[in-house]
């Protein structure tokens, strides 16, 4: 039980944390987890692998932290109190990240050096490359914050989009294109836990290249979800993703990135993923407009 508990906190904690006041709200279920610990319910080390397991991913985005000298061995009160406050709404997003912080900087959260990226052409042989990232650049000479940060998540977008859809391959489903990148890129990840929870991220990009009308991509749980993993006989159900309210709305020319990650079962019609390597495993896709199979070369 202590070891299923563990995976799920890592899964529900998939969010985007960054250290903006402006940054999107955080999902529900993150902060949930976030509340079990504040409340006693799971422990202190499973928060903390949690965590420490999305910032290794790349999933949590957390701000340059120098580390102390004087380390600690215990997460002080103030920072699970921080944690109970943000679940209920008391506090910002970037006050939890502060309190994150602190525990990085004490050596309870240790962060590695380097993420893996998304490989792409070199900006200087890639003029479109060349020209997104120039629009970047010219965010920074917002004045006001918010306009500022709202260019430069747009601009971000852009570039990871067009390095997603450059190394990528394409799968077309009716009016949306979908773009895997494969594993070892930025979010597609397999793993066997600590405990011997198989733990697969899947990161797609979908865009929509075809109707003039808006087109919703659907998963509203576990158990009525149109994405999936297929492994020729058994389907297994997500353990955690990043719809909003359990869908993504695309309108014509717009695009999505979006994480789902499959481990253990958090009911509510989950399954627990479990890996064979004698089999092959897809990711599928099965919307009213339209159905494709990807196969993810998991090793």
């Amino acid at each position: 039980m202590k070891s299923t508990t563990t995976a799920i906190v890592t899964i529900l904690l998939i969010g985007s944390i960054t250290s903006f006041a402006s940054a999107e709200v955080v999902p529900d279920w993150v902060k949930n987890t976030a509340g079990w610990w504040a409340d006693g319910i799971i422990s202190e080390s499973e928060f903390v692998q949690g965590i420490q397991f999305l910032i290794k991913d790349g999933i949590i985005t957390i701000p340059q932290t120098t580390v102390s000298a004087e380390k600690s061995q215990k997460v002080p009160d103030w920072v699970k109190n921080t944690a109970g406050w943000w679940a209920d709404g008391t506090i910002s997003d970037v006050e939890f990240v502060n309190g994150i912080q602190h525990l990085i900087k004490i050596g309870i959260i240790s962060v590695p050096t380097s993420q893996p990226t998304i490989e792409s052409p070199q900006t200087n042989n890639d003029p479109k490359l060349a020209s997104l990232e120039d629009e970047l650049e010219k965010c920074s000479e917002i004045v006001k914050a918010y306009p500022r940060l709202n260019c430069e998540k747009a601009a971000k977008h852009e570039i990871e989009s067009y390095k997603i859809k450059t190394i990528g391959q394409s799968y077309k489903v009716g009016p949306l294109t979908y773009y895997w990148a494969g594993f070892g890129t930025d979010g597609n990840s397999f793993e066997i836990s600590a405990t011997g929870q198989a733990i697969l991220s899947v990161r797609l990009l979908a865009e929509h290249t075809g109707t003039t009308d808006n087109v919703s991509m659907m998963c509203t749980g576990p158990s009525i979800c149109n994405y999936d993993v297929w492994n020729g006989e058994k389907a297994f159900k997500y353990s955690g993703m990043d719809f909003t309210n359990g869908q993504i709305v695309l309108k014509p020319g717009e695009s999505a990135i979006f994480n789902m990650l499959f481990g253990p079962n958090i009911g509510y019609g989950g399954t627990k993923f479990e890996y064979d390597a004698s089999k092959d495993y897809y990711f599928r896709i099965s919307e009213p407009y339209g159905s494709a199979s990807i196969l993810l070369d998991i090793q």
